[in-house]
């Protein structure tokens, strides 16, 4: 499987919609494989997954309810923009213009690690739902979250 990304990192799409892995990512990345898989996420930016990785997310998006309106959404953002990319020999993937789309991604995007994938937003996008989380509000943990501590 994959490595643990970790951190934030400002990276630049280029003119083509291209995004260049970062050097010190690389080889985790692409560890389990020669493709990543890109895809939306309905909080509006794209998600970046090894394939190893992805093929377990993609088991449980299958089952997810037909029924339900909201689970039908996310599957269809999450399946629906699927994409498998190979890098170019510059460390280059084309983020396609559907997914570029969704996430509002133009030029400066943040690439922020978590885990076991990416989730790569448009620089403004970002600092705006940053500044709006409101981190330092009540004090308060989120549910599911009372028994965390630093």
């Amino acid at each position: 499987m994959g490595g643990s990304f970790h951190g934030a990192v400002l990276v630049t799409l280029d003119a083509k919609g291209r995004l260049s892995i970062p050097t010190r990512h690389r080889d985790a990345l692409f560890a389990g494989g020669r493709t990543l898989v890109l895809t939306a996420h309905p909080e509006g930016c794209a998600l970046l997954y090894p394939e190893t990785e992805w093929e377990r997310v993609r088991e449980q998006v299958a089952k997810f309810p037909s029924f339900s309106a909201q689970a039908s959404w996310w599957k269809r953002l999450l399946l629906g923009f699927e994409e498998h990319v190979a890098p170019d020999a510059s460390g280059r993937v084309l983020l396609s213009s559907g997914l570029r789309m969704h996430a509002k991604l133009e030029r400066e995007a943040m690439l922020v690690g978590q885990s076991h994938y990416f989730e790569l937003w448009d620089a403004g996008v970002w600092s705006a739902k940053l500044a709006a989380a409101n981190l330092t509000g009540s004090g308060t943990p989120p549910q599911g979250m009372e028994d965390f501590s630093l």
